[in-house]
């Protein structure tokens, strides 16, 4: 090809797409519009957790006449004071803190390993591993037989134990980094295997370093469902509630807010019961603004998982 065809075809390709200079005004018209849906959309997906917020602090009254709205006329924290009243609370969120930390350890733990084991060809018996983890995602035991293995076969009833190690493992989750570490350049390994590096080190060394994305994306998922996961302890942890996270205590204040609420009163006067929709907002904030302040932190490498784990899934 001349010099004159590569300066007519990239000259083409520059004024062809929005990312020229050189912008036809139909394709500015699509950006417009598409900023513009997208814009509706972040509108739509934000605005009810504003009005959560609103409502957590409104009276009841305010619930009652007004639909919707965001800032409330009358602001009252009735419903957070309702909440924090119970020294339980902090005990709470200790628990949640435990559990979603030490859970996603465990969990990105067995996953790697086990994903980067089966992501090697040489590995024997790889393809009954890979075909025991596809048949776990179609196929489970049920409620019972877990319960059952877990409280009587494994005795681990009223422990940590028995939220964090049944859902150790992903399969979705552990197929997806397999994918991943298959697409990591073979070349790399080998090289460092001929620097006398073991499998183990070129895990730590080599691959680790190279899928922080992934592991940054999944961690977080882990974190959220570990988070917000309350059934598990709900049946497992009737006898310790001491250990229980933050999402049961909450479930029983929803439960327990009628009642108590009578007793809050006799010890502070200037105390208005919460209205039972404003104890439910509240309860959505408090349980949901300590994980939303982990994102940003791990903004740039979710968003580098999520596309690398769309195109090598």
């Amino acid at each position: 090809m001349t010099q004159k065809a590569i300066a007519k075809t990239s000259k083409r390709i520059e004024s062809s797409g929005p990312v020229g200079q050189n912008a036809t005004v139909g394709s500015r018209i699509f950006d417009l519009l598409n900023y513009v849906f997208l814009t509706l959309v972040a509108f739509t997906t934000i605005l009810p957790f504003i009005y959560i917020i609103g409502a957590s602090f409104a009276t009841e009254y305010e619930i009652a006449t007004r639909p919707m709205f965001i800032i409330p006329q009358d602001v009252t924290t009735n419903a957070y004071r309702f909440i924090f009243s119970s020294n339980k609370i902090l005990q709470g969120f200790g628990n949640s803190a435990f559990i979603t930390v030490a859970g996603t350890i465990i969990n990105l733990f067995f996953t790697v390993t086990m994903a980067y084991a089966i992501s090697k060809s040489r590995l024997r018996g790889r393809n009954f591993f890979l075909n025991m983890v596809i048949f776990s995602m179609f196929f489970s035991g049920g409620m019972i037989p877990n319960y059952i293995i877990v409280a009587n076969v494994l005795n681990m009833k009223n422990s940590y134990l028995s939220v964090l190690l049944p859902g150790a493992i992903s399969a979705y989750n552990m197929m997806i980094v397999k994918n991943f570490f298959q697409g990591i350049p073979q070349e790399l390994e080998e090289s460092a295997s001929i620097d006398g590096c073991t499998d183990l080190g070129v895990l730590w060394k080599i691959v680790l370093p190279l899928s922080l994305p992934v592991l940054a994306t999944f961690g977080l998922f882990y974190a959220v469902g570990h988070w917000n996961a309350y059934f598990g302890a709900m049946i497992y942890m009737t006898g310790a509630k001491e250990k229980w996270p933050l999402q049961v205590l909450l479930r029983e204040l929803i439960i327990m807010s009628n009642g108590s609420a009578g007793d809050m009163a006799n010890m502070d006067p200037d105390f208005v019961q919460p209205p039972e929709q404003s104890i439910k907002m509240a309860v959505i904030v408090v349980s949901t603004v300590p994980i939303m302040c982990v994102y940003p932190f791990l903004q740039k490498y979710f968003v580098k998982g999520v596309m690398v784990g769309a195109l090598k899934g």
